[in-house]
């Protein structure tokens, strides 16, 4: 295939040298380890105490949901066509991985002024908002009165607005809360016993819990499960982020598709041909043998920040335990050039530029035009003609030149194109790395012991 992710390390070979070598075979093992968890975790067998938790069933669940395991998809596809054709706004309630996976695919899929659109110009989709994913009240009570004041009535499309819930357990207070304060919101506006209360309400939640009793007695017509096996950082491809990815109309089969292949390159692939064995090598090497334990992925334009943020988590509660663990870091250039480029091209060496790239623009390249000689006071004539994409290519070349030339490590990921099978590349890619890092180190990937200690300390704080 022509359109699939890639990885080019040799940028930072001056430093990798001979070692990758080294490392091969226990590379290699730890991804058939990784994978062999899979088979584990289906099997229904006692899982070792040193692999609990397990939640290995996102490798394989891009292809399970392809081949219509338990018809999810085409049900999470019609109920997803159904809610967004009655509403015009969609609240998203979540925290941590229930939320920041969808956020990444909406920043880089949908329009960058996606809820400015008329509706017709979003692809008769509703605008989309977050919240549940801290504790500020100034942002709650700001979209509860922007939907207060905006919807006043409930029989016009244009003012009609509902919630996805996303928590696993539904014991998270921060998405708990907020669904309470919007779910009354809502049921003031339409009638608590309204069809439309009932309707325009999905949770995405596991199959027992909190949540899961609560819309079981509220009686929603629609609940998606977060199954068994799948923490909520690797949720991303579980109704988590494809149902709301949906009801935006994102091509989540094409965005799973992308996912599939690269759990399949990753499996059978060779060190030297395979993105995500050769993005762990580098990176691996580089903490290992020269210190380098800042992971600074640079992505190269706005859209895919939120998808750094989302790795971001992901590494950090992956691998972040027993004193151990890269500290990731997102930058968005050539923005941060100007704030964080100076640190990265003159302070410590401890860190390893990983550059995140699209080959191709998603808009028209918009060219700079000439004016008259005498408004050239900013000299930019000379670049008559030159498009932004040219401009951000050549910020990209002298600036790993920089880097180069002061042999400070890069390494390039390139996406052919910013669509939905690209991002699914690119998310799967960046679990099934930071899965396999975890058992090349023997680090258990899964877990967030840390998480759950401020939880419990907040619960006795509130509760006594």
């Amino acid at each position: 295939m022509t359109n699939q992710i890639t990885f080019d390390s040799s940028s930072a070979n001056f430093l990798i040298g001979d070692q990758l070598s080294l490392i091969a075979e226990s590379l290699i093992a730890a991804r058939d380890d990784a994978y062999a968890d899979v088979e584990l975790l289906r099997s229904g067998g006692e899982i070792p105490e040193a692999k609990q938790p397990l939640d290995s069933g996102f490798i394989d669940l891009p292809q399970r949901l392809l081949d219509g395991e338990d018809g999810l998809l085409d049900r999470m596809e019609s109920t997803a066509k159904t809610l967004g054709g009655k509403i015009d706004r969609l609240v998203v309630l979540g925290i941590g991985g229930s939320y920041m996976g969808l956020r990444a695919l909406f920043e880089s899929l949908c329009d960058p002024y996606h809820n400015e659109l008329a509706r017709s110009a979003r692809g008769n989709v509703p605008k989309l908002y977050f919240e549940g994913n801290n504790l500020d009240n100034d942002t709650l009570s700001s979209l509860l009165n922007l939907l207060k004041s905006q919807c006043l009535n409930p029989e016009e499309l244009a003012e009609r607005w509902g919630i996805c819930v996303i928590s696993k357990s539904g014991g998270t207070l921060e998405t708990a809360a907020a669904f309470r304060l919007f779910r009354n919101a809502l049921e003031e506006y339409y009638g608590a016993d309204s069809d439309f209360s009932r309707q325009l309400v999905v949770p995405v939640t596991g199959e027992t819990g909190k949540l899961r009793d609560l819309s079981n007695a509220l009686g929603y017509e629609a609940t998606f499960p977060i199954p068994d096996g799948v923490g909520g950082r690797f949720s991303v491809f579980t109704a988590v982020g494809l149902f709301p990815a949906a009801v935006l109309g994102i091509d989540i089969r094409a965005m799973l598709q992308g996912a599939a292949d690269v759990t399949e390159s990753c499996r059978t692939q060779p060190l030297g041909e395979n993105p995500v064995l050769d993005y762990i090598a580098a990176c691996h090497l580089l903490e290992q043998d020269h210190e380098m334990d800042i992971r600074v992925l640079s992505t190269w334009g706005n859209r895919l920040e939120a998808a750094g943020l989302w790795y971001d988590q992901l590494l950090a509660e992956s691998l972040g335990k027993h004193e151990r663990g890269a500290t990731p870091l997102t930058v968005v250039n050539t923005r941060d050039l100007h704030s964080r480029g100076q640190q990265h091209q003159e302070g410590k060496r401890d860190r390893v530029i990983n550059n995140l790239t699209i080959s191709e623009a998603s808009g028209n390249p918009i060219s700079v035009p000439t004016v008259d000689e005498r408004l050239d006071q900013d000299l930019l004539n000379r670049l008559a003609g030159k498009t932004i994409p040219e401009l951000l290519q050549a910020a990209i070349t002298g600036t790993n030149k920089a880097y180069a030339d002061d042999n400070r490590p890069t390494t390039d990921m390139q996406l052919p194109k910013l669509d939905a099978y690209g991002m699914g590349q690119l998310l799967q890619m960046l679990m099934l790395a930071t899965t396999i890092e975890g058992r090349l180190i023997g680090i258990n990937p899964y877990g967030q012991p840390g998480v759950e200690a401020y939880k419990n300390n907040m619960g006795e704080i509130l509760y006594g």
